[in-house]
């Protein structure tokens, strides 16, 4: 899947280790890299749904997006490249028409 990012601050910590430690510390930071190696290595979102990181679509003020879990309270939330974002019928979000993502924050949104 190709993975993109909300800004070259975020870009050049996700793309080196030692970066990603000195930023969110070792546990956090190997978290990080793994999720997005498991992401690159995806075809589609869909991909992801029996990984570790339980990826899962927000909701609310944060419907269209969708995180991962890192070490608690922390996500790694991203948004579809796909715009609009691909439903079917009943509204669901297409899972496997999500070819990319653009990855926007690692937060504690709770």
């Amino acid at each position: 899947m190709n993975i993109t990012f909300k800004d070259k601050k975020l870009m050049k910590t996700a793309g080196d280790l030692r970066k990603l430690i000195q930023a969110y510390g070792k546990r956090r930071g190997e978290l990080i890299r793994r999720r997005l190696d498991d992401l690159r290595a995806a075809e589609t979102l869909e991909d992801t749904q029996h990984l570790p990181g339980q990826y899962h679509e927000l909701t609310g003020n944060r419907k269209g997006q969708w995180a991962c879990d890192l070490d608690q309270p922390y996500r790694l939330i991203f948004i579809p490249h796909e715009d609009p974002i691909p439903v079917n019928d009943d509204g669901q979000y297409q899972w496997g028409e999500i070819r990319g993502v653009e990855i926007i924050e690692i937060a504690d949104y709770h």
